[in-house]
């Protein structure tokens, strides 16, 4: 086995996994930069397909909901790592992982979330001034994408197994 085969699973698993749990305190405190993402998507739902509720804390797609998904997938990456009898389940934690942020890229894409998320509403910033992240998000949802899609190719004879396909 080379060394990238030997090393990029943890590294692209450990990237995943950071990232994911580094998220989860705003996601969970309910912070104001999650209720100004989560709110955009919830009052775009309730305005484009008329499902309000949505994305707002109880429904489906939660900031609470989403990082319990988070949370699960970077437990099974890092477990898949840890424990070499269970590899699969670092395959199956990069195929969730893949799931959730593609629906992240979906929503900076095609909303009015946008790739650069910003609002005067921030908490710290000063009346008049805009907050951003700069693009940081979608390009940190784009670096997991790929990270998740590598690891599921890596991972896809485990994947098939699990469903009976050799």
């Amino acid at each position: 086995m080379s060394a990238p085969q030997r090393y990029l699973p943890a590294l692209l698993s450990t990237y995943i996994a950071f990232v994911f749990i580094q998220s989860l305190f705003f996601k969970f405190i309910d912070a104001p930069e999650t209720q100004l993402i989560f709110g955009t998507l919830d009052a775009w739902a309730a305005g484009l397909i008329g499902v309000e509720g949505l994305f707002a804390p109880g429904g489906v797609f939660s900031a609470k909901v989403i990082g319990s998904l988070e949370l699960l997938a970077a437990i099974l990456l890092l477990l898949g790592l840890c424990l070499p009898g269970l590899r699969t389940l670092n395959a199956l934690g990069a195929l969730l992982a893949l799931g959730i942020i593609s629906g992240a890229i979906f929503f900076h894409l095609f909303t009015p979330l946008g790739i650069v998320v910003g609002d005067e509403q921030v908490a710290g910033v000063r009346e008049g001034e805009v907050a951003t992240d700069g693009g940081l998000l979608f390009f940190m949802a784009v670096g997991v994408w790929i990270a998740s899609a590598i690891l599921v190719g890596m991972g896809r004879y485990r994947l098939l197994a699990l469903i009976g396909r050799n």
